[in-house]
């Protein structure tokens, strides 16, 4: 209570010479003030209602009671397009992950020294960053038409705007005297990056590939949605139609694919630390 009293009304600074120092003018009123402004005007724009809440809540248990139990017979119908699911997850981390490396070493602020570039391909690995699988997935769909192979891309195209952004924040955090020392010697940045860098990010790159498969599997879920592949379209037809029993059994063993997945990663990236 007397940290939050002083947050809001700070008292006098009274050093030995009996000085008095003026406290700060509290900033914490005026962040809550903010803050509920926000908050009101955000409910407004979205017509968010505690009534409608309350009145179509309960729908939520209705679907979920109608889901179970799921729908044992229909898991055989589940494996083909939860393996395409796995299998796209699989192969876009696995390309996003390859071509990352380049764009984080062009990332870079302590090996690319070229400004324009660097700013170049930040900018456009924020611009990937920024846009939402979903997006991606439905624009690679006009591109390469309808199929897996367009989720692969946008999975891809996502893992690289990620796995490329965690790698070059850890280049600029490695010891560069190696580095330099092989420039001075007369070999090429390549040559230099890849025996004195790479060993560096190595782990934490590995570690982050593995995390991007992580949630990956669960992006590409709903990529069926739009048309690009995997569970995803025959989930979106079964809620359509209303089959929701056959929805609980796509959910259930998309829940334990997720979970298997996890912890299998978990324990890589563990032994990798």
């Amino acid at each position: 209570m007397n940290t939050l009293k002083n947050l809001i009304s700070p008292k006098k600074i009274i050093l030995n010479n009996e000085k008095e120092i003026q406290p700060p003018i509290p900033k914490l009123p005026f962040i809550l003030v903010g803050l509920i402004i926000v908050v009101i005007v955000s409910a407004e724009l979205t017509d968010f209602s505690f009534e409608k809440i309350i009145r179509n809540g309960h729908q939520f248990a209705a679907i979920l009671a109608a889901m179970i139990p799921p729908n044992w017979e229909y898991a055989q119908e589940v494996i083909k397009p939860l393996k395409e699911t796995i299998q796209m997850s699989l192969l876009g981390s696995i390309i996003g992950s390859i071509l990352a490396v380049p764009f984080a070493i062009l990332a870079s602020v302590n090996v690319n020294h070229n400004k324009p570039l660097l700013l170049t391909i930040r900018f456009l690995l924020s611009l990937v960053r920024t846009l939402p699988t979903l997006i991606i997935a439905l624009i690679a769909t006009f591109v390469f038409d309808l199929g897996p192979f367009a989720g692969t891309i946008a999975i891809a195209i996502f893992t690289l705007g990620i796995v490329a952004k965690m790698i070059y924040e850890k280049i600029e955090t490695v010891d560069m005297g190696p580095f330099e020392a092989l420039e001075a010697l007369g070999a090429t940045k390549l040559k230099a990056f890849l025996s004195a860098i790479i060993p560096q990010i190595l782990p934490a790159y590995l570690s982050n590939c593995l995390y991007c498969f992580e949630v990956n599997v669960r992006y590409a879920a709903i990529l069926g949605y739009v048309g690009a592949g995997g569970i995803g379209l025959i989930l979106n037809e079964k809620i359509g139609w209303r089959e929701y029993d056959k929805v609980g059994m796509m959910l259930f063993m998309l829940f334990v694919t997720v979970v298997i997945i996890e912890y299998l990663s978990k324990y890589i990236r563990g032994k990798l630390r």
